[in-house]
């Protein structure tokens, strides 16, 4: 009965003309009705590539970070305007955002914006593709880890409930590893892809669906529309931002764009996640002035996106967390070639209206030669699971950690009210 009902439903939609449905409209046809009340919403961010936490987040008042990065460093911050946006925006007298975060810095003295330093997974591990998987399992040094922390860090649904089909969405063409497991999870390329693309046999079908006796049919039929008609009203309506979110060009913005959208929509969003690659500078990362060059341009499109996201949410910032993390730093030295190679601790930032942001969290290690991680890294002081810990039991709700984060006990930063 159930396989006879999945097939009625998937030919239902191939009749409507959807084609090659994409993957999270086939999870829709699940769902009678995908509206759900307002819940709290996780989003995070993955910055592929190991950012380097040290000239994102600049411990100004360290001397060994200027005498380590002799042409690399962001200057520390100044009042004189023609050098002001080449230095460091200072926060607390120590640490400073990188100049082009500066739209960053609003949310900041908002209070919703924290950051977490010297964070990060302590494998010792520097391929990108290990740390990326121990991370977004989030059992470092453990490559059999079947699931993702996300999927697993899903709260169990009221049985009673209508479970979303976008109840958790990653922006992308395949699953991330951090959403992968048994809990349903959906991949979204792009909002826009889905569209009827003839109408008149979707009219039909609609009408030889409802008039038959099969109540198999019918209710194949009945789900396949309703889905249908909520990915419609998602996608066929201009989506406007609000008034001053201008995201910056580009497949991030896009993404943050569209993750507003389904938030703002009601649909029964409760996680989603993008990444965004293009951190890995060896070469070259900082141009002739901290304002240019690689890293620069890459932080001016994140910062935008992230300060346009904040804006466009509205109302709905007191239900939203956002956290972000790289898999993990870059050699607290610069190299050779004006660059830095990998690492180890990093920074993490958490944003969101239950926050309490206006602080770095976190015991900074210091960059003296004995307090360096193998005599080249900052050294590791937060486990980022202490970071995602305190976000999904506090913001989603799920008290069960020791399922989240197997073989480990996240401690608390403080950092969610």
């Amino acid at each position: 009965m159930s396989s006879r009902r999945f097939f009625l439903r998937n030919s239902a939609l191939a009749m409507v003309g959807a084609g090659a449905a994409p993957l999270w409209l086939e999870r829709a046809l699940y769902a009678a009705d995908a509206t759900s009340p307002r819940k709290k919403i996780l989003v995070a961010i993955f910055q592929r590539g190991a950012a380097d936490g040290l000239n994102i987040v600049v411990p100004h008042a360290e001397k060994r970070y200027y005498e380590m990065r002799p042409t690399i460093a962001v200057p520390r911050p100044s009042q004189i305007s023609d050098r002001r946006e080449d230095a460091a925006i200072d926060l607390d007298g120590f640490f400073g955002l990188h100049p082009a975060l500066a739209p960053l810095k609003p949310i900041w003295d908002e209070g919703h914006l924290a950051i977490v330093h010297a964070a990060g997974s302590p494998d010792p591990t520097r391929s990108h593709f290990d740390a990326q998987d121990f991370m977004e399992s989030a059992t470092p040094g453990l490559k059999a880890t079947p699931d993702g922390w996300m999927n697993r860090a899903m709260p169990r649904a009221d049985r009673a409930a209508q479970i979303s089909p976008v109840r958790a969405v990653a922006m992308g063409n395949v699953l991330p590893r951090a959403m992968r497991g048994s809990n349903p999870a959906v991949a979204v390329q792009n909002l826009s892809d889905f569209q009827v693309r003839n109408r008149e046999a979707s009219g039909a079908f609609r009408t030889l669906y409802a008039d038959s006796q099969d109540p198999l049919l019918q209710a194949a039929g009945r789900e396949t529309f309703e889905a249908v008609s909520l990915l419609q009203s998602i996608q066929t309506r201009h989506y406007e931002p609000a008034t001053g979110a201008n995201y910056p060009k580009g497949r991030f913005g896009d993404c943050l764009r569209q993750i507003a959208q389904l938030i703002k929509a009601d649909v029964g969003v409760e996680m989603a996640f993008a990444d965004v690659g293009g951190w890995d500078h060896h070469v070259n990362e900082v141009g002739a002035r901290a304002s240019q060059g690689q890293l620069a341009t890459r932080l001016a499109d994140f910062g935008q996106a992230l300060a346009a996201f904040w804006l466009d949410l509205g109302d709905r910032r007191q239900d939203v967390a956002v956290v972000t993390m790289s898999e993990f730093g870059r050699t607290a030295r610069e190299n050779g070639d004006r660059g830095t190679d990998h690492g180890h601790a990093n920074c993490m930032f958490v944003m969101g209206g239950g926050v309490r942001g206006g602080r770095v969290y976190g015991k900074w290690p210091g960059l003296e030669p004995e307090q360096l991680y193998e005599a080249r890294d900052l050294a590791l002081t937060t486990d980022f699971r202490d970071v995602l810990g305190e976000l999904v039991k506090v913001q989603l709700g799920n008290r069960d950690l020791s399922q989240v984060f197997p073989g480990y006990t996240p401690s608390p930063r403080g950092i969610l009210l």
